[in-house]
């Protein structure tokens, strides 16, 4: 730790920003993570908890100075752009330090999800589904489950999450199965981060990494595919016992479970044929085209959050007298809590507390020349989870991918799938780790379920101490 300290100190004089103005920012790191695990004992919402922790983070950073420390000014140029009156506008800092393209996919994929859901679309999915599996609990983990890494891998998490929290929702009322709810909202919420393994375009620390790393899309696939395959059959099978979710045994509880599904119609919920067959047709072309916004001309630039919201504007089209029931049933505490915590991220990275763990993984890395070749592999692994599960993934992935691009890593080194496997599966450790997970525990509540910070922690450790463990044996006898 002391050698950190002393790596940071030297960095630390070249810019100017003192060390003890990184440590406090790094205490105050902490303070919000507790916060966050104690949010059911301080009776506070997680945005009211994030945004006043955004706040004394930006007054200090003012008090201190942070941003004179880096080359970087917030404005924007407003057109016309080649006209003598051309000018530029200032923005306050705390603006561009939201990812708005996340809040926008979250706001848009939200407000698409559920006005389709007014189709009965999703309704008639659940119930197809719930008859495939015959009533069996277990079965219909399976199907959900697929299907989660399935919609992670070609859609993003957040996107996912949603679709699926929505059938499953839907499906176990129909089977009256509310009390295995929570169990299947959480074991999907924690395949999102698996299926987010499976090809270069998941997740932005795959972008990251494999652009850094020179690691094409094919390779990306068939290398990281294994693992995903194992992990998920893994993930469901220990979900499956921790939460009791259990095959049908009986002949009596088969044959009930077949004729209470038989009773089901999937018409039921279907109110307009029209409606449902163009919420199908929007469904599809949704996610074909958010699966392939990186290749679409134009509309690559525009990002999948502008996609999420043009199919959002399309279906209020249908609802446009009464869009306001739309609006008023949004989740705003988690759009206020990811703009809040976007904040407090990026005065922590001025502040240089993304540098300070940077320098700790880096010493990490060293360790592959000190003891071997395996050893600062899979303590890169595990390090790099656990900063991923209380800080954003993608400024750290950044940070790692240039550590190892400054060593010369050459692209078949396993230390690149260590950031990887890290960054991706730490997410899983907490609610906070990653937006999937967070969208989870929403709407595990929406289903008027409990579920705390340190209540998620506490029945998600074994199942990202199963994934991590897995990961760090398939980097180290797998990829070496």
């Amino acid at each position: 730790m002391n050698r950190v300290l002393l790596a940071t100190a030297d960095v630390h004089a070249e810019s100017g920003l003192p060390l003890g103005v990184t440590l406090t920012f790094s205490a105050l790191l902490v303070g919000l993570i507790l916060c966050l695990a104690l949010e059911e004992k301080i009776h506070a919402k997680k945005s009211i908890i994030a945004g006043v922790f955004a706040l004394v983070s930006l007054f200090l950073a003012n008090v201190f100075h942070l941003y004179e420390y880096v080359d970087h000014k917030f404005l924007i140029k407003l057109p016309p752009f080649d006209s003598p009156l051309a000018h530029t506008a200032e923005l306050p800092v705390y603006i561009p330090a939201i990812d708005w393209g996340v809040i926008a996919l979250i706001f848009g994929a939200s407000l698409f999800i559920d006005i389709t859901s007014k189709s009965g679309l999703f309704t008639w999915i659940a119930i197809k589904l719930t008859k495939a599996s015959k009533g069996d609990p277990r079965r219909l983990l399976w199907f959900y489950g697929l299907m989660t890494v399935v919609f992670s891998a070609v859609l993003n998490n957040v996107t996912a999450m949603i679709i699926v929290g929505s059938l499953t929702g839907v499906s176990l009322k129909k089977l009256g199965r509310s009390n295995l709810m929570l169990g299947f909202l959480l074991i999907e919420g924690l395949l999102t981060n698996i299926g987010g393994l499976l090809t270069l375009i998941s997740s932005v620390p795959n972008i990251i990494v494999g652009n850094a790393a020179g690691i094409s899309f094919v390779t990306f696939f068939v290398k990281s595919a294994p693992f995903v395959l194992v992990a998920t059959i893994a993930t469901i099978m220990l979900g499956a016992k921790l939460f009791g979710i259990t095959n049908l045994h009986t002949v009596d509880e088969k044959n009930e479970g077949k004729e209470l599904v038989r009773g089901f119609d999937e018409n039921d919920g279907v109110e307009s044929n029209g409606f449902f067959w163009f919420g199908a047709a929007m469904l599809v072309l949704f996610i074909v085209t958010i699966a392939t916004t990186t290749v679409l001309p134009i509309v690559q630039d525009l990002g999948m959050s502008f996609v999420a919201l043009a199919f959002a504007a399309v279906m209020l089209v249908r609802y446009k007298a009464s869009v306001d029931k739309f609006y008023r049933a949004m989740d705003w505490d988690l759009l206020g809590f990811f703009a809040a915590l976007f904040v407090v991220i990026n005065v922590m990275e001025h502040a240089m507390v993304l540098d300070l763990i940077g320098k700790g993984l880096a010493r990490i890395i060293s360790l592959n020349e000190i003891i071997g070749h395996g050893a600062g592999t899979g303590a890169i692994l595990v390090s790099s989870a656990a900063f991923s599960s209380v800080t954003d993934n993608i400024p750290l992935s950044a940070m790692l991918a240039k550590i190892l691009q400054a060593q010369g890593t050459v692209s078949t080194d396993p230390l690149w799938w260590s950031v990887v496997f890290g960054a991706n599966l730490g997410g899983n450790l907490t609610p906070i780790g990653s937006a999937s997970t967070l969208v989870a525990v929403t709407i595990i509540h929406k289903n008027d379920l409990s579920m705390s910070f340190i209540r998620f922690v506490k029945l998600a450790i074994p199942f990202a101490t199963l994934q991590i463990i897995l990961a760090t044996v398939y980097v180290l006898l797998v990829l070496q």
